[in-house]
């Protein structure tokens, strides 16, 4: 059915009942996550040709360029959604920026943010607009909305002139600079009104983003290991990291899981440590996969990497992850001993293992064990409230 040419914008309720995402955000996801498996990707080569600390820190830096850009359509879907003509153009320059941005995701790790400024120059067009409709639309947070347009213009003509002034090579001091006002922009407009955004919705956002990132993880697993296996004499070790690969995969999906966060989101106070903290969940998760793949070149002899260090890309990113579910989420629900004790106990194992053979499978039986301790407290917790009513 044909949508109306333009909608009043209006707020959306943010207590609407059965609020879940629309098709049009999840084909906005997959497109973000094509950037992601090129950062995966790329860090996986950077690791087997010996240059692991150079790879870690340009994926940290194109990881963030990624989320923040996904972050601040979600946030904005999740208050004004109108779903007209306009909205699906103007989401369409969203789409068209992540693939040029994920074009560009190569060329961070040569130090070269050429493409990924250009790929933001036109997902913030789109969104700018977003904002100005927004705006118009809603009289009551009309200067929250013009604050957030005006701050995404100001920044991203820094952004330009650092690119034009450094010929795309843009020094890591003046990226953090850069990336300090583009979080400062949703702090100063909110200060006008908080936005009307939907804790469910960004609930299931953010969690269905994770599904698909853990996807990637897999994917980028699968290939390493088919190329591994076409060899005449793939080594016996290549199992260990299959079965690493399904458990680290499984056990990160379902502790993620294992509550429900729309009930936590409370606030903006609240928003904002969960909402950004996700960065290191992400990141986390897609570096593991990277990490895995890195193994299996260690273990054909293709890589330039010691064991130890691509040791340290599985469970070091496996190490964050508990790290910061723990901090953003599970700590939220429940801080007391009983939940951090356990997430302690398997973080520093996580570590530990790091200096053992076949860390990776280590990797996966901490998550195993976490995953354990957690369903029989989450599966207590239940029990007390079945009995409570």
């Amino acid at each position: 059915m044909l949508r109306p040419i333009v909608r009043p914008l209006s707020p959306r309720d943010p207590h609407e009942a059965h609020r879940v995402a629309s098709p049009l955000e999840l084909f906005t996801d997959l497109c973000y996550v094509v950037a992601i498996a090129q950062a995966a990707l790329s860090l996986h080569h950077e690791i087997s040709e010996g240059h692991a600390g150079h790879g870690l820190v340009w994926f940290g830096v194109s990881f963030f360029a990624i989320f923040w850009a996904w972050l601040n359509f979600v946030w904005f879907n999740s208050a004004y959604d109108p779903d007209d003509t306009i909205n699906r153009v103007l989401t369409l320059l969203q789409v068209f920026g992540s693939l040029v941005l994920a074009a560009g995701v190569p060329d961070f790790f040569k130090e070269d943010l050429t493409l990924g400024v250009i790929g933001y120059v036109i997902m913030r067009v789109g969104l700018v607009l977003m904002w100005l409709r927004a705006a118009e639309g809603h009289a009551e947070r009309r200067t929250t909305a013009l604050r957030y347009a005006y701050g995404l213009i100001l920044v991203q003509i820094g952004w330009v002139v650092a690119l034009l002034v450094t010929g795309g090579h843009i020094p890591i001091w003046l990226f953090v600079v850069l990336v300090a006002c583009d979080f400062a922009v949703p702090f100063i407009a909110e200060l006008a009104g908080t936005t009307p955004w939907h804790p469910h919705h960004v609930a299931e956002r953010y969690s269905l983003f994770f599904i698909i990132v853990l996807g990637e993880t897999i994917l980028s697993v699968t290939v390493a290991l088919q190329h591994a296996f076409d060899e005449e004499s793939p080594p016996a070790e290549l199992w260990f990291v299959v079965a690493a690969g399904v458990l680290i995969t499984f056990t990160a999906w379902w502790l993620y899981f294992a509550r429900d966060n729309s009930g936590i989101l409370t606030d903006n106070s609240i928003g904002y440590v969960w909402g950004f903290g996700h960065y290191v969940i992400f990141g986390a998760a897609a570096a593991v996969g990277a990490g895995l793949a890195a193994r299996i070149d260690h273990y054909t002899h293709h890589s330039e990497a010691s064991d130890l260090v691509s040791s340290a890309f599985v469970t070091g990113p496996g190490a964050a992850f508990l790290a910061a579910l723990w901090l953003i989420n599970v700590r939220l629900h429940d801080s007391s001993m009983r939940t951090a004790g356990p997430f302690a106990i398997a973080i520093v194992a996580m570590v530990a293992v790091t200096f053992v053979p076949y860390s990776e499978l280590w990797a996966g039986l901490i998550g195993v064990a976490l995953l354990v301790t957690e369903i029989r407290l989450t599966t207590g917790d239940d029990e007390s409230v079945g009995a409570e009513s």
